[in-house]
This record gives structure tokens, sequence and C-alpha cells, in this order.
């Protein structure tokens, strides 16, 4: 998806995990910084699919390493999303998605782009109201778990967006993109990678 800065809302949502401390009535109910540590270093212990396997290891663009950052630097270190990034920042849209608080954005692959004939995706880029439009469509309010994110949802471009499924397989919007990789957190987003751009 492309995302712009300015009037442009934004894209992706994080998933917030409650750490509740089990133990004696002494015990205060707070996680400790090994308990915080050990939930960081099992960022992407509840992603699912088959895309999943392409992000790195380790480093800024694995699992943990996305969940430390908000949504826009988190995918400027995946590979998968390099032309989203691009486009994000075709857009000047960066600093608004990483200020952006409870979003789910669904991310197209590089591949995914790839499937637009070049002639019309650099004339998409070049249109930054389009293009604003486009990658805005391609983000909802709230941090969609994935047993919340079948349904219909209004997106930041002021339409709606069709997800349908359940468990690990959904496809979204009217061109069924499926999702690859899903319920990536980052900081300030939940993220699903899909493998078509969505068009309003």
């Amino acid at each position: 998806m492309i995302v712009r800065t300015g009037s442009a809302a934004v894209v992706l949502g994080t998933l917030s995990l409650s750490l509740m401390a089990c133990g004696s009535d002494s015990e205060e109910p707070k996680a400790s910084p090994e308990t915080t540590a050990s939930d960081t270093m099992n960022a992407g212990a509840d992603t699912f699919g088959p895309g999943c396997s392409a992000i790195p290891k380790d480093g800024a663009g694995s699992f943990n390493g996305m969940a430390t950052a908000p949504v826009a630097t988190a995918a400027s270190a995946n590979p998968l999303l390099e032309t989203l990034v691009a486009a994000v920042g075709a857009a000047e849209l960066g600093d608004t998605l990483n200020s952006a608080d409870g979003i789910t954005v669904f991310a197209p692959t590089n591949d995914a782009f790839g499937k637009i004939p070049k002639k019309d995706l650099d004339g998409v880029l070049a249109d930054k109201a389009l293009l604003t439009k486009i990658l805005t469509h391609h983000v909802v309010a709230g941090q969609l778990s994935p047993d919340e994110v079948a349904g219909t949802h209004e997106t930041l471009a002021g339409d709606k967006i069709e997800v349908k499924g359940s468990d690990e397989e959904f496809t979204v919007g009217k061109e069924n993109a499926a999702v690859l990789c899903g319920n990536i957190p980052t900081a300030n987003a939940t993220v699903y990678v899909i493998d078509t751009v969505l068009m309003p």
C-alpha cells in the first residue's frame, strides 16, 4: 500500500500484550523486566501464513525488531515491503503513520506492486492525491486480531473494505487479496501482509 502525510490518515496497528502475574497474595501483579523481554522475544509467536518464513530471523526487519518500532519504520526494515515504503515516502506519510495509534494495515508486498504495469504504477506514484487515497484504503482503525479482522471495516480513505475468512486463512477486498503473513505487531499497529494492491 502507499501512504502519504498531510491530511492523510495512517495504516497499521499494534497488538498490545497484557501481562498478568500469577502467584501468592504478596506478589504484585506486575510483569518483571525479564517477562517483558521474554514477550518481546516472542513477538512473532502469534503470526501466521506462508509468507512469514520470508521475514528475517533477526535484526530490525525481524518480528522482534518490528515489534519495537512504529509501523512505517518497521516496514522500512522489512524486505517484503520495499515498494510500499517507497510509496509511503512519495506520499510523505511516514510521520503520519508512525504517530498513528491503534490501526491495522493491510500491506502489499513488492510482488503485489509488481502486478501493476510499470507505467500505471509510475503514474500513481506521481499523483499524491490518488496515491494517498489508495494507501489509506489499506488502513483501518483499531488493532484487529485474527478473531476480529473478518467483517466489513471503514478505511481511513472513508470507504469500506471487507475481510473474509477465519482462523489463518483470510482474503481482503474485492480483489480477494490473500493474507501472506498476518498478525504482525509493530509498536503502534497490527500488520497483515497481502499479495495484491487494493483499489478504492
